[in-house]
């Protein structure tokens, strides 16, 4: 910025295992997205290094991120990132799209994930047609079709009201009790004390990284 070095995170050293269920919180300008971004492969660090599922993610091509991210990540967003001219269960077919799956078969499989998030009757509605809640239960439907090893959500309870934010973390816990590591970045403290750790982040630096103070129901 000008003449000014924003370091947008500093000396940040993190092990996540397979099937945590983590929370990162901070305030803005904390480097919490950053480091998500960085997680998902969407951005990289200027040194240091990442590594997931025992492979170095440094120094990949475009299409190289890309085909890791298909392969190992679902990602959620505040904002839902949904297609507006596409219907939820579209939407929610679109990773295996990229996969190569045929558009029936991609379907059929969408349709299984609608069911299992309690919007096989939404099925064919467009995001304008759906509640804030609805279209988040899409876009986690979307984030599970390809079965990733690893889910970050940003905010993913953030433009919800409280029932439906507590519908929404059941949802991600049912996930981790499958298996996958779920890595959400939120600044609700009550959101944060239902995943099983938490990381706070100040200045782009871990400031504590401890477990949760509340059990996981």
């Amino acid at each position: 910025m000008g003449e000014n070095r924003v370091r947008a995170l500093d000396s940040v050293s993190l092990a996540i295992q397979r099937g945590e269920f983590v929370a990162v919180q901070g305030s803005s300008g904390s480097g919490k997205s950053t480091l998500l971004n960085i997680l998902g492969i969407l951005d990289s660090a200027d040194s240091g290094s990442y590594t997931l599922d025992d492979t170095r993610m440094d120094n990949l091509s475009h299409r190289q991120a890309a085909q890791y991210r298909n392969q190992f990540i679902g990602f959620v967003f505040q904002t839902f990132n949904l297609i507006h001219h596409k219907s939820a269960v579209e939407n929610v077919a679109l990773p295996l799209y990229y996969q190569g799956v045929t558009r029936r078969k991609r379907n059929a499989i969408a349709m299984q994930y609608l069911e299992r998030v309690g919007l096989a009757d939404r099925a064919s509605h467009k995001p304008s047609e759906l509640s804030g809640g609805q279209s988040q239960r899409v876009a986690i439907a979307r984030a599970l079709i390809t079965k990733p090893a690893l889910i970050l959500a940003d905010e993913p309870t953030g433009a919800l009201d409280s029932q439906t934010s507590e519908q929404i973390m059941q949802l991600f816990k049912e996930v981790n009790r499958e298996g996958r590591t779920v890595l959400m970045v939120t600044h609700e403290e009550d959101i944060a004390q239902r995943t099983k750790r938490v990381i706070h982040m100040r200045d782009g630096m871990v400031i504590s990284d401890t477990a949760s103070a509340e059990p996981v129901s």
